[in-house]
């Protein structure tokens, strides 16, 4: 239960309203709202304020987990849950070795000690491609596109557990049955996210926001449990931006976990339903998105880079949410930029 001095918790991952050109999975032109519910709400109600709390579902598990670099021990976790289908934020002052830690929990580094259970699963030690295969997808704070292949070929590329070519499978019809399916698929994706105007680009051409869209869309190829975006936001103009936040609120709707570093403190407080915050490569505080400011650990992690702005800033996103919304409200039906 939360301590009896802990702030209500808002109501900020509630079916937010981001306005879309066109519904998932759907045609058609124009802008119109659309509110994605939330399955989270209400999983956090008996689930105390503090670091390392156990969750009702958790969907991924780290425990002990240590990574140093020499004498420097950048991440040093004693234990973290994830609730399954929630959007938990992994937030902290430059340096807190948020990144790391999730290379970490995806296997694109090795801790020196520690485990990682992922959906019931031993994950340590599984290689990145096998765990993508079984429902952990990540993406980078540098997007991972290859410029010279369309936007399609990147979508069909990712695609999961595909056969190859071979001639005997060429003389079946193996492959090309395979291959009709893969790309009806990516073309699903591609117009879920308003991309399919974009199917023969390279995605070289693409703006850095755009490439942020189309690295979120890969994901998706994957059939994911769980999404991990490192930094999704950064670099994406506020209009693309109240896409990809749409986007990721329409995962949660369909019940994929999100779990994504970030520190823009609007975005956060807009759709997390958890936050979770870093300090020297150790979690020191968890809880809903209004009572992080509020806590005294995570002002002392920011001092020096913003401890007052970082409680003001979430307090305001907190207390007039709409100003967010409204300042930059997007339509899908337009070109990204």
């Amino acid at each position: 239960m939360r301590a009896s001095n802990e702030q209500p918790s808002p109501e900020s991952g509630d079916d937010a309203v981001v306005e879309f050109g066109r519904t998932a999975g759907g045609g058609g032109a124009g802008s119109m709202q659309k509110e994605w519910p939330n399955p989270a709400k209400g999983s956090f109600d008996d689930v105390a304020w503090e670091p390392g709390v156990a969750k009702p579902d958790p969907i991924l598990v780290a425990n002990g987990v240590v990574r140093q670099f020499g004498g420097l021990r950048a991440v040093d976790v004693e234990h973290l849950e994830v609730q399954r289908g929630a959007i938990t934020a992994l937030i902290g002052p430059n340096g807190a070795g948020k990144t790391t830690f999730f290379n970490l929990l995806t296997n694109f580094d090795t801790p020196d000690q520690g485990t990682v259970v992922f959906d019931g699963e031993p994950a340590s030690g599984v290689k990145s491609y096998l765990l993508a295969e079984r429902g952990m997808v990540r993406t980078f704070q540098l997007t991972k596109v290859l410029a010279k292949m369309s936007v399609l070929d990147n979508m069909m590329l990712a695609a999961q557990e595909q056969r190859g070519e071979s001639m005997w499978r060429g003389l079946i019809g193996g492959w090309n049955g395979q291959e009709t399916d893969v790309r009806a698929k990516a073309l699903e994706i591609l117009d879920q996210f308003n991309m399919t105007h974009m199917q023969d680009e390279f995605a070289g051409a693409l703006s850095g926001g755009q490439r942020k869209l189309l690295e979120m869309a890969r994901s998706m190829m994957a059939n994911p449990r769980l999404i991990m975006l490192d930094e999704p936001m950064a670099g994406v103009n506020p209009a693309l931006t109240q896409s990809l936040l749409g986007h990721v609120k329409r995962l949660r709707s369909e019940g994929i976990t999100v779990v994504f570093v970030e520190h823009d403190m609007d975005v956060v407080a807009d759709i997390s339903d958890w936050v979770v915050v870093m300090a020297e490569g150790e979690i020191i505080a968890e809880g809903p998105p209004a009572s992080i400011g509020a806590n005294v650990a995570v002002q002392e992690a920011y001092l020096g880079s913003g401890a007052a702005a970082l409680s003001e800033e979430l307090h305001e996103v907190v207390e007039h949410p709409d100003h967010f919304h409204d300042a930059t409200a997007t339509d899908l039906g337009g070109e990204h930029r």
